[in-house]
């Protein structure tokens, strides 16, 4: 199933992506929109329906506080962070959702699971007594009014359960990391395409800063070496994005 034209995937830098659905809504992901390769600041962000935070570093959790304090969107989280959100959040408990790997929130017709993730989540805590905790890390699936279904792997290595996500969920398109350092680079990116079984992969967490040197081409050619020439790989720049 491809991408139709109701339906736009835009890419901020890093990972931060908007999702413009067939059904009119706008999904925001790893809203770091303060990303020094983002074509687009927080403030000029005017629409989030369904807001996803993959983990609580804050090159990922990033803008969302002040996003959501704005927009009101509604917010489904990892229980622990919801804890948090429920305490800075307009609207306390209200505003946010706990739940967690394996679970399904519903969204009008969209569908998103949570899924895991091989990675860390602690970030600085400003009184300094201990690292914040915000819960695990994790991916999320995203199932579109029409069918078409989006994983994006927040940050994480290539780990054996993407079969699972694959055999489970069948995504068409899979958000993968291959910046290397922090996450899996191109060679583990291309296993973990092979693994879920997508046609197509949209590389994210790369290029932002010069430690992230995994590219687009090199995942290509990683792709290639794993017999999967079939398999898509969209080279997008910030601020680009792809629709039918």
């Amino acid at each position: 199933m491809g991408l139709d034209a109701a339906t736009t995937i835009t890419w901020y830098g890093h990972a931060c992506v908007e999702v413009k659905t067939p059904g009119g809504k706008t999904i925001l992901i790893d809203p770091w929109f303060g990303n020094p390769k983002s074509p687009k600041p927080a403030a000029a962000v005017m629409a989030c329906d369904l807001l996803l935070v993959t983990h609580g570093h804050s090159d990922h959790f990033g803008d969302a506080l002040a996003l959501a304090s704005r927009l009101r969107p509604t917010w489904p989280a990892i229980h622990e962070l919801s804890l948090w959100l429920a305490r800075r959040l307009p609207g306390g408990a209200d505003a946010v959702t706990g739940m967690n790997k394996g679970g399904t929130f519903a969204f009008g017709d969209i569908g998103v699971t949570m899924v895991g993730a091989d990675h860390s989540a602690g970030d600085w805590n400003p009184g300094a007594e201990t690292t914040l905790y915000l819960g695990e890390p994790a991916g999320f699936v995203i199932r579109l009014e029409n069918g078409y279904t989006i994983y994006h792997a927040g940050d994480t290595n290539v780990f054996a359960e993407m079969r699972f996500i694959g055999e489970l969920y069948r995504p068409n398109l899979a958000l993968l990391p291959i910046g290397g350092h922090f996450t899996m680079g191109p060679r583990e990116a291309a296993l973990a395409v092979e693994l879920l079984g997508v046609d197509a992969v949209a590389p994210i967490h790369w290029g932002t800063f010069p430690i992230l040197a995994g590219t687009p081409d090199e995942l290509r050619t990683e792709l290639d070496a794993r017999g999967l020439e079939q398999v898509a790989v969209h080279g997008w720049a910030p601020g680009e994005s792809l629709h039918g």
